[in-house]
């Protein structure tokens, strides 16, 4: 934890480790650490400053939470094997993703509706996201502008994740939009015809949009405020229906399929000029060499976190076999499930290029705003940062699965839902 560590000199990325000895230091100027960051805790804390529905939309999952706990327990069944005396005084956090240098290979997953965790909604996970320099991804169901949120994020990387509607037009408007305002990547979520069935959010018709909020990055748009005319719905008298209209025009079970693949990959190309589109939500080998066939850039491993299909193959055992498949024919990503530095360890080591996350960060929106956000991304990169250090991990991109144990497949049902 010296802070004139020689490590300073050999990378291109803020020495993380050192957050960790500045909240050990805290106390003695008076200070306190803002939270506990350890995932427990974290939630625990989130639960008390949220309302009920807005923990419920946050802590839900399908069914019975099958697919969310098999996440979880994937991660248990493969163990790091740290190497000694290796000179982790040279190593270095940072990647590349689509050309971008980033300070790791760890980014913001794509979440929906931010205002029900902060009144500010996007903007200051935006602004974090910026300072930290790690990709930030904004959700169709995003609950501010495109444009807002691009300022809010400055010069840091954004991608923008797409659900698309079944408008055409509207298609069209919304990626024309990220392009102009700087997303330079589009990235479609293929799980998502329409919500997973949630037990909590269901009881207790826990849906935003329904009830005027959240449409806002919709309610923006000169295509969607058109069809508003078109319907005679009034946005401001009629936020509910128009909050409606919005969504049920991306969410709600009209399935796309791969035959309008090629017309998405077209449209976006010429929009931006050629730069990056990807798939979010394969978990199939199948599924990923079509990806491949059809000339998608990049795949996102991902079962939404477990919020779609109810007892789904766990993501981190669906990385692997599609890695072996098409590991070297694209680029992929990784999300659902990771808690902690060792879990995206883990996913790099079986093959991801970069990993997602999203809980973690919706709790410390939850909890303390812009400044909840930074401390628990902060203290991820600063777990990261240590476990290569004392793990004697030199290079996150040289990672493969020499430096896991890996066991047996076996998923025994814990005896309570777990929320971690």
């Amino acid at each position: 934890m010296d802070p004139k560590n020689e490590n300073e000199k050999y990378r291109k990325t803020p020495q993380y480790a050192l957050y960790q000895r500045e909240n050990f230091w805290r106390s003695n100027n008076g200070e306190v650490v803002p939270f506990n960051t350890d995932p427990g805790k974290l939630e625990a804390l989130a639960k008390e400053r949220l309302t009920q529905n807005g923990w419920y939309y946050a802590s839900s999952n399908a069914g019975l939470s099958y697919t969310h706990t098999a996440n979880r327990q994937a991660f248990y069944r493969h163990r790091i094997i740290p190497r000694m005396l290796v000179d982790t005084n040279k190593r270095d956090t940072g990647t590349e993703i689509f050309g971008h240098k980033v300070s790791a290979p760890i980014g913001f997953a794509p979440v929906g509706i931010n205002k029900i965790y902060h009144p500010d909604g996007e903007l200051p996970v935006a602004r974090a996201a910026k300072d930290l320099n790690l990709p930030y991804c904004l959700s169709t169901a995003g609950s501010q502008p495109i444009e807002d949120v691009a300022e809010a994020n400055g010069a840091g990387p954004r991608f923008f994740q797409l659900y698309m509607p079944h408008d055409d037009e509207l298609t069209v408007s919304l990626l024309t939009r990220a392009h102009r305002t700087g997303f330079t990547a589009c990235i479609l979520t293929v799980d998502t015809w329409q919500l997973g069935w949630r037990h909590d959010d269901v009881s207790t018709s826990n849906y935003a949009f329904y009830h005027g909020i959240g449409a806002d990055l919709g309610l923006s748009d000169t295509v969607f405020q058109k069809r508003l005319r078109e319907a005679g719905v009034d946005p401001k008298t009629q936020p509910n229906e128009a909050g409606a209209m919005w969504i049920d025009n991306v969410w709600h079970g009209r399935a796309h399929t791969w035959e309008k693949m090629p017309w998405l990959i077209q449209t976006w190309k010429e929009i931006s000029g050629g730069k990056p589109i990807c798939l979010k939500g394969i978990q199939a080998v199948s599924d990923a060499e079509k990806a491949v066939q059809l000339g998608f850039d990049g795949i996102v491993v991902s079962n939404h976190a477990g919020r779609q299909v109810d007892g789904a193959v766990a993501s981190l055992d669906a990385l692997e076999k599609i890695v072996d498949a098409v590991g070297k024919k694209t680029y992929i990503m990784f999300d659902s499930g990771v808690r902690g530095a060792s879990d995206v360890v883990k996913a790099l080591a079986l093959g991801a290029k970069f990993v997602f996350v999203g809980r973690l960060w919706i709790w410390g929106l939850s909890i303390m705003g812009y400044h909840g956000v930074r401390h628990v991304m902060q203290a991820l990169l600063a777990d990261l940062d240590i476990l290569m250090n004392v793990g004697g991990i030199t290079d996150l991109r040289q990672l493969d699965r020499t430096v896991l144990e890996s066991y047996p497949k076996g998923y025994p049902l814990l005896p309570e839902k777990s929320k971690l």
